[in-house]
């Protein structure tokens, strides 16, 4: 490796590194205030507001990279086996785990996400894109359904919301608890809800 290849790397990991020391700064003040501030996120990662605007340019793509990283913590890329599975109900159960799985990474952060989408329209314009997302793919899967419901995508889509594995989770998984425990109960949810097969 030359050295001016090995420069360019290292130059790249250290960008890496602050873009990842920023996203966690946000996160964690997102779950400690609720809210979203650049000067506080820079103040925690120790660097300065022009550098939260150079790595991601606005609030909005701060915002865009703090749901990429729990995306990618939560393994959503693993939704991918729920689109290919060649049974129907097989694909909508795995839907509901790797969604389970998803909402576990941070229940504060997303909490606050989420309740602050309701007042912020720069972050419920994020996160009504992503939940655009996850509409798109309740649709197909119940358009896979033999015998469902006309309104089985709209029921998929709202048991598979973070705020009904939220409930069900309840509060004895603690705050920070795993609302992987919920997947069962929503697996159950959604099967009665869409004429499937007991789970």
């Amino acid at each position: 490796m030359t050295p001016r290849a090995y420069r360019m790397g290292q130059r790249q990991a250290d960008v890496d590194e602050t873009r990842a020391r920023i996203t966690d700064a946000a996160r964690a003040q997102l779950a400690e205030t609720g809210a979203l501030s650049l000067d506080a996120v820079a103040k925690r990662a120790d660097v300065a507001r022009a550098t939260v605007y150079y790595q991601f340019g606005s609030k909005t793509g701060l915002l865009e990279a703090v749901c990429d990283a729990l995306a990618a913590q939560g393994g959503m890329a693993r939704l991918a086996e729920a689109f290919t599975h060649p049974e129907p109900w097989p694909a909508v159960d795995r839907f509901v785990e790797v969604m389970g799985g998803f909402w576990a990474v941070d229940r504060v952060c997303t909490r606050r996400l989420r309740a602050l989408a309701a007042l912020d329209e720069e972050v419920g314009r994020v996160i009504g894109e992503r939940d655009a997302r996850r509409r798109e793919g309740t649709e197909v899967l119940a358009g896979r359904l033999d015998g469902a419901p006309e309104d089985a995508a709209a029921l998929l889509f709202v048991l598979t919301g973070f705020e009904t594995f939220d409930a069900l989770a309840g509060e004895t998984v603690g705050r920070d608890g795993d609302l992987r425990a919920a997947v069962p109960a929503v697996t159950r949810l959604v099967r009665g809800a869409l004429g499937g097969p007991a789970a």
